[in-house]
Formats: structure tokens, C-alpha cells, sequence
């Protein structure tokens, strides 16, 4: 954790990580808590009288964990899916970019021109004349 100190800038700062301590207990309590524990280790609590109530919890967490794993792994296929289109947004966004350069210079008049020069056609020796027209009403 960093925590800001006065004149000294940022400084990293220690996490107190609190065990407990089984302080004023007797010694058979103090024994009973310890056999409790080494009890869940060995894994008595699966073959005890209650067993099948603890087989039905354990049953519903591991379920719960490969529904929560098969979560992450589909939205992990997701995001690798979308920079996968969006990479593919980028290539057409440039090709369209050329294909534009591309239209706008055949679009000009002297590339106009050349083309219909190698066609055969040439341009007029005179330049056309406006017809005007009055309207008799």
C-alpha cells in the first residue's frame, strides 16, 4: 500500500496481516480448537455423521467454481475476438483510404484526359460555343 509521509514523498508501507491467537482460553479448549483443525485437514468431516450435508455444500461450490471458470474463460474468447476485429477495422479503414487516393486521382482532369487519349478520342481542337436560347412567351 503506498501511503503519502510529510516531506518524504511516496513510501511503501508494510500490510499487518492479523493471525489470531487463542489467548485466554484453557488448555482444553486451546486442544479442541486444534483437533478441529486437524480434523478439517484429515477431511473427517467428509466420512462423519453428517457427511452428506457437506457433500451437498462441497457439490454446490464446485459447481459454482467451474461455472465461474467457464465464465471467465468465454469472456477472455471475447476480448481476443474483439482486438481480433478491431485489427481487421484497421486493415479496412486503410484500404478504403487508398481505394479513396486511388478514385480521387482518376477523378482529376489530366488523368481524365489521359485515358482518352489511349482510348483514341482527342480533345476538342475549339472550344464549344453556348447556345442561347429566347423564349418567345
Amino acid at each position: 500500500m503506498i501511503v503519502p509521509l510529510r516531506g518524504q514523498g511516496y513510501k511503501y508501507k508494510k500490510r499487518v496481516i492479523w493471525i489470531p491467537v487463542f489467548t485466554g482460553m484453557t488448555k482444553n479448549q486451546n486442544a479442541f480448537m486444534k483437533k478441529g483443525l486437524l480434523d478439517i485437514l484429515k477431511g473427517k468431516f467428509l466420512v462423519s455423521g453428517d457427511a452428506p450435508k457437506n457433500w451437498l455444500f462441497l457439490l454446490f461450490a464446485s459447481f459454482l467454481a467451474a461455472a465461474m471458470i467457464s465464465s471467465s474463460h468465454n469472456a477472455d474468447k471475447k476480448v481476443h475476438e474483439i482486438a481480433e476485429l478491431n485489427e481487421e477495422v484497421r486493415a479496412l479503414r486503410s484500404e478504403f483510404v487508398v481505394y479513396r487516393r486511388q478514385l480521387q486521382q482518376q477523378k482529376l482532369e489530366s488523368s481524365l484526359r489521359n485515358s482518352i487519349v489511349e482510348r483514341g478520342l482527342l480533345p476538342a481542337a475549339h472550344p464549344p460555343q453556348k447556345i442561347k436560347v429566347k423564349s418567345t412567351r
